[in-house]
């Protein structure tokens, strides 16, 4: 990409996996406004979960997410505990019971559970919740606390998906980062998982890491290729110190700036292009044989706090400390405290700290953002009727003009169209319709 254009678009702007973003969340949408939400479920609406386990043996410099490291287990057991009264709490307050089309750990690391923790809070998530024969299960997974043992609970679980953190093959930069795991730790994962079953593998790795080079990110796709994963996310490292204190560990004179970071996803794109993975939106690869790239295909694709995804759910239910829930009237999320969330649910409180109420235009231009980063198109007319409103997209249209005149997008009869030369930076155009918006260092990661 022209090194203008990377200079130019090289500002803060949100990874759209919602609208309105997190950052828009406030205080006025509670515990009783989440029962109201949940009491309107129907029964023939499709469910999804999401369970955070906010912990991690060691703390990995470059992490962004919500989790803290224990050096003893009796933490975790006790958030286990908590974890299953929410469920309970959550299942009373639905007045219907919704079959349940896709579970996602995520963490943290949820396989800092031991055994008998995991195996039993899916007892105790499969006789409160109704689960169809097609439910998927997805785990995320740090390779270095895996056992064999825990792979075989998984798969008497029900788990269908495994998605392994590896960031990167190479010793300087794991160094850097402080995530030692060398390539042997991962293909032991990997090895155990298939010898039970679980045979979708994705792998996360990350571009922008520090002493990180083109040559080290095109070795790590090739080391990851030869385990054969049939997904792979490829993200940027977002340096924000200011609100991740652990990130002052790394050197930032050991980061690449803008036009480094875009030639290092460039060549990991083109590599795994070349070994026969498709382009998912923004940052995925898949197996064209992948239900990503067949979901991709189909105009089926869906974008939300896990990523890209083929989950289809009408409703997706957070549990554990800083989650998120969508649900028909908007948005909620978690105590994100380990204390309060503990105290909230063993009181018998849903334990929502924030959220949004969603508005119709909310839901017009979520629409929109979502259709943007999942096909690179969307039909503004239609859309619009389809919500049943009046939009004339005018201020945005001229918003759109310095991106169309730069060949990152077209607008022809009501359609916005986000060009291959685009695609790297389609979160800008994605912004062009989101009336929150607010940039800044301090709030969202960089579009490059």
């Amino acid at each position: 990409m022209e090194q203008r254009l990377l200079k130019k678009y090289d500002v803060a702007v949100p990874r759209y996996t919602s609208y309105p973003t997190a950052p828009n969340f406030q205080p006025g949408v509670t515990g009783k406004t989440y029962a109201n939400w949940l009491g309107g479920v129907s029964r023939d609406d499709s469910v999804s979960l999401y369970f955070h386990v906010p912990f991690c043996a060691a703390m990995c410099w470059y992490c962004g997410c919500h989790t803290k490291v224990v050096n003893r287990y009796q933490p975790v057991s006790d958030y286990a505990a908590t974890l299953a009264r929410e469920v309970d709490l959550t299942a009373d307050a639905l007045a219907s019971n919704p079959g349940v089309v896709h579970v996602h750990w995520g963490g943290g690391t949820p396989t800092m559970l031991s055994v008998d923790d995991f195996s039993h809070l899916m007892d105790t998530i499969q006789s409160r919740f109704r689960f169809t024969g097609q439910t998927d299960i997805a785990v995320e997974i740090d390779p270095r606390t895996l056992t064999r043992a825990m792979a075989a609970a998984m798969a008497r679980a029900g788990v269908t998906r495994a998605s392994l953190g590896v960031q990167d093959f190479n010793a300087h930069v794991q160094e850097a980062i402080n995530r030692v795991q060398p390539y042997e730790v991962t293909k032991n994962a990997v090895d155990w998982l298939r010898e039970v079953g679980i045979n979708a593998i994705n792998f996360d790795l990350m571009y922008g890491l520090p002493g990180q080079t083109t040559k080290d990110v095109a070795r790590s796709v090739d080391l990851a290729h030869s385990l054969a994963p049939n997904r792979l996310a490829l993200f940027g490292y977002a340096h924000v110190p200011w609100m991740k204190h652990h990130q002052k560990m790394i050197d930032t004179d050991a980061l690449a700036d803008g036009p480094g970071r875009m030639a290092q996803f460039e060549v990991a794109a083109q590599r795994l292009s070349a070994l026969g993975y498709q382009a998912i939106g923004l940052d995925h690869f898949a197996r064209p044989d992948d239900a990503l790239s067949l979901a991709a295909d189909e105009g089926r694709l869906r974008r939300n706090f896990q990523g890209y995804t083929t989950d289809e759910g009408q409703t997706l239910l957070g549990f554990g400390v800083s989650a998120i829930g969508s649900l028909t009237g908007g948005y909620v999320q978690n105590e994100t405290a380990i204390g309060a969330y503990g105290r909230a649910v063993n009181a018998g409180r849903l334990p929502i700290v924030r959220g949004i109420e969603m508005t119709k235009d909310d839901r017009l231009r979520r629409a929109i953002i979502e259709q943007l980063m999942c096909g690179q198109d969307a039909d503004l007319k239609a859309l619009t009727a389809q919500f049943g409103m009046v939009e004339t997209f005018a201020a945005e249209q001229v918003a759109l003009a310095p991106l169309i005149d730069d060949g990152l997008a077209e607008f022809k009869a009501g359609v916005v169209r986000i060009t291959e030369k685009g695609r790297p930076l389609m979160r800008m155009v994605a912004a062009v319709f989101d009336r929150y918006l607010e940039t800044g260092a301090g709030r969202h990661s960089r579009a490059v």
